[in-house]
């Protein structure tokens, strides 16, 4: 948070930062933070907009609980929220009633259907462990077991590709989630050392996931399916509990320890999702 020392002296505050899309996505949390911090000491804050790169049409997964609000949860968003940073300012700012002069300074062309590349603009990583598209969209299924004792490659040439722990067993992981016939992805065996984060310097045995139709995938269910596939194969290793502040919802892990098939808990999240597309609609900025 941006302390009033900081912000002395400041004629205004921008945020100029590419967001990856997902409600865990921590710099949407800091943009919160510092518009609150802009608000108590009256300077205005603008935001230079950015495209959502897993596009902004698609609304997918669990909406956070509001006690579950956390660093990596500001506001109670689907975890594929569907909003560029500028229409997620207009909600904050508007619903958590923090009052900061805000100025969204909107993208000129843009359309809410189009994924990063289809924008024309060259692709930076917007954090070191998000390389490419392909990782930033399996990024919200895959990241969901993050909290847990599960490497999710970072630490690797492959972070968000890769998934796995030194007590899985590889082709037992790869046949059982290539059995559930996920749309949008295929398995394959993997064995990976991370030189950093979780698991440095072990042999981590796991898949690694391969996107096949980027239009088809819902990222949420291919986080529950693997958190279920884990808890179900492994369930005296597998920390399940620890993927709570990420899924952000109570029922569903609770589904998930009851072994109920991943294919019919997103029905528990569907009355919360569609609340959240209607509050949604009033911050919109720009066409399909």
């Amino acid at each position: 948070r941006p302390t009033p020392r900081m912000l002395k002296g400041l004629d205004a505050l921008v945020f100029d930062v590419q967001d990856a899309g997902v409600r865990f996505y921590t710099y949407i949390t800091t943009m919160g933070y510092a518009m609150e911090a802009a608000a108590r000491q009256g300077i205005p804050f603008y935001v230079l907009d950015r495209p959502n790169p897993i596009n902004a049409s698609v609304v997918q997964g669990p909406v956070l609980e509001a006690d579950l609000k956390s660093f990596t949860g500001y506001f109670p968003l689907a975890l594929r929220h569907g909003m560029t940073v500028g229409e997620l300012a207009r909600m904050f700012n508007e619903e958590k009633r923090i009052g900061v002069k805000l100025k969204v300074v909107a993208m000129a062309g843009y359309r809410r259907s189009a994924w990063f590349d289809e924008t024309g603009l060259p692709w930076k990583n917007p954090s070191p462990n998000l390389r490419s598209l392909t990782q930033a969209i399996l990024y919200p299924g895959v990241a969901l077991v993050e909290g847990s004792n599960v490497s999710v490659g970072r630490g690797t040439g492959m972070p968000f590709e890769l998934l796995g722990a030194p007590w899985v067993k590889a082709q037992e992981l790869t046949d059982y989630l290539n059995g559930r016939k996920i749309p949008g992805v295929e398995f394959q065996p993997a064995a990976f050392m991370p030189d950093g984060h979780r698991f440095r310097g072990r042999v981590c045995y796991g898949v690694r996931v391969l996107l096949t139709d980027r239009q088809i995938l819902d990222s949420a269910a291919l986080g529950i399916e693997i958190i279920s596939a884990l808890y179900r194969l492994y369930p005296r290793d597998f920390e399940v509990k620890k993927t709570l502040p990420l899924i952000g919802s109570r029922s569903v892990l609770q589904a998930l320890q009851e072994g109920r098939d991943p294919k019919e808990i997103p029905l528990l999240w569907q009355d919360s999702l569609s609340r959240f597309r209607q509050l949604r609609s009033k911050y919109l900025l720009y066409p399909e």
